[in-house]
């Protein structure tokens, strides 16, 4: 078994991950699902000498060493792919990411609009949170493109790895990726300020130290922007508050009150159609929200965002009861990704009994999105 044949069916199909494991057949993700690539199982060793192929003589030292690698590679008319290689059960695996060239245009995803304003600010802090496959890449390169698109400047990426690849429009746009253009996130952030950036992108913020830099570069007039693994924005901020020791957190909570432009979290409904969708909750760094960040009242953000839509947030529910309303999703995959199923429930019956008649446009805005 070869490995171009199965690149290309990944690229052509905009897969957006291939697996490769001893004693299964290779497994591609189409918009979330996963799918055999034929019958024929890998045996013991195929994949060793699949994965020693992509490897020059000083990945092959290092993998032997480490048992880990991440590299890149490219298929002339097919794309760029992103492959990890581990070790399981004393063989070879190997994961392919299918690097999208083609950068969704944020008009095309129907993203909330009150986004733009945010991408397009000078200086603070956007935060994008959701699980893993959850579409944050996507959306992230999309507003990426729109301010490359519509504002001059430099922009720089740290990225593990890169998802997408920009080409430089209005704005000129570096993008670092971790293991291959820099040693780490840290080794990057510390010099990153010297690269006189205008907007920097911080693939993930994974820990204290990674927090600090980014509060920094908003507070010194950068526009930061950067993700975090958390089902919504009320868990985001508690994940980033335990980054740091008790003694330090009033002055956290103080700075991010300062700089937070905007918590954007995202999940990834079913469509009429079968294919996905994102709803998004945004809670926009108002002067209540900054106020109640700084005195530690985030119990009360929420309740804040449930009334203010006319300033552009919304809550999970919120967001689900309207793709509901436009006829995008049914309201049985929307009571399954709700918050609160039962309150969700009960707007949905209030809205049919006065007799609202929503628009048919169940396909606006669907794409295929990376993580």
């Amino acid at each position: 078994m070869e490995i171009d044949p199965l690149l290309r069916i990944l690229a052509s199909q905009n897969g957006s991950d291939l697996y490769m494991s001893t004693g299964a057949p290779p497994c591609a993700r189409f918009e979330g699902v996963l799918k055999p690539l034929g019958n024929e199982a890998f045996k013991v060793g195929d994949i060793a000498r699949l994965a020693e192929s992509l490897m020059d003589a000083e990945q092959r030292l290092e993998f032997d060493r480490e048992l880990e690698m991440n590299l890149a590679i490219s298929l002339a008319g097919v794309g760029r792919f992103r492959v990890n290689i581990f070790k399981q059960r004393n063989d070879v695996s190997m994961v392919i990411r299918n690097v999208k060239l083609d950068i969704p245009r944020f008009e095309d995803l129907k993203l909330p609009r009150v986004l733009l304003d945010t991408i397009m600010q000078k200086q603070g802090l956007m935060l994008f949170v959701g699980a893993t496959g959850s579409g944050k890449s996507t959306s992230l390169a999309a507003l990426i493109d729109y301010r490359n698109r519509n504002s001059s400047g430099h922009i720089i990426t740290i990225e593990d790895p890169v998802e997408y690849i920009h080409r430089h429009k209005k704005s000129i746009i570096n993008q670092r990726e971790v293991g291959v253009d820099t040693r780490s996130f840290h080794a990057a952030l510390k010099n990153t300020l010297r690269q006189a950036p205008d907007v920097v992108l911080i693939g993930e913020i994974r820990d204290r130290e990674t927090m600090e830099h980014a509060l920094a570069f908003a507070d010194t007039g950068h526009l930061v922007i950067s993700t975090l693994h958390a089902h919504n924005a009320n868990q985001a901020l508690d994940r980033v508050i335990n980054f740091f020791p008790e003694e330090r957190r009033p002055q956290l909570l103080n700075d991010l009150g300062n700089n937070l432009k905007a918590f954007v979290s995202q999940r990834l409904v079913r469509t009429r159609t079968g294919q996905r969708r994102a709803a998004v909750e945004v809670m926009l760094g108002s002067p209540t929200v900054a106020d109640l960040i700084r005195r530690n009242e985030l119990g009360e953000l929420k309740g804040i965002m449930e009334k203010s839509e006319e300033l552009g947030m919304q809550t999970f529910d919120q967001a689900l009861f309207n793709l509901v309303v436009e006829g995008a999703i049914d309201e049985e995959e929307a009571l399954k990704n709700a918050d609160s199923a039962n309150n969700l429930r009960l707007r949905l019956k209030l809205h049919t009994e006065s007799g609202a008649v929503p628009p048919a446009d169940p396909a606006a805005g669907e794409w295929g999105l990376m993580d």
